[in-house]
């Protein structure tokens, strides 16, 4: 069940006596933690959202009507498909999925550079985790993170999984 989903939460502790908790958001998308909204747990559960309150970040599921009720969903993560994101979640101009970026390509002038494996964000900037493209002089590192900016990213092509870069070379060698 595990393909096609993308972690975008953890359930906290119970906040009341009527069910709510905390939920910590992994998603830049809190509009989509809505009613009627459907989740799957870490343990295969789908659970459907009754309420969602984004300034606090509490959430009441419809199967949670007491403190009781919520310990089963503590630590749980929180699953959506891909399809959903893509319904659910509106993205401006220039952005993309992460789901989309992973696994696509770097070159730099003609040269593979390596390949996403994966992002991390750190403070407000978004990193990509490239893994060296093994063909690529032996000195250079296994791994290197390129930050996602403009400074470094020319474009990204998601039809071909292409990231054009500028400066990641220099990254590259530094690292």
């Amino acid at each position: 069940m595990k393909q096609n989903l993308i972690e975008v939460a953890v359930v906290g502790k119970s906040v009341g006596l009527r069910g709510e908790q905390k939920l910590h958001l992994l998603s830049d998308f809190p509009k989509q933690f809505k009613k009627g909204s459907f989740f799957y747990t870490s343990d295969g559960e789908k659970v459907e959202i009754e309420s969602f309150n984004p300034k606090r970040s509490l959430v009441k599921f419809l199967s949670c009507n007491s403190v009781e009720d919520t310990k089963k969903y503590i630590n749980q993560k929180l699953y959506t498909t891909v399809e959903e994101t893509r319904k659910n979640c509106s993205l401006k101009e220039g952005e993309f999925f992460w789901f989309d970026i992973i696994g696509s390509s770097l070159q730099e002038g003609g040269m593979e550079l390596g390949r996403v494996e994966e992002i991390d964000r750190i403070a407000a900037n978004d990193y990509l985790v490239v893994k060296t493209n093994p063909n690529l002089n032996e000195k250079f590192s296994k791994r290197f993170y390129l930050p996602y900016t403009d400074h470094f990213i020319d474009r990204f092509d998601p039809d071909t999984k292409i990231i054009y870069t500028k400066h990641a070379y220099d990254i590259l060698e530094n690292s």
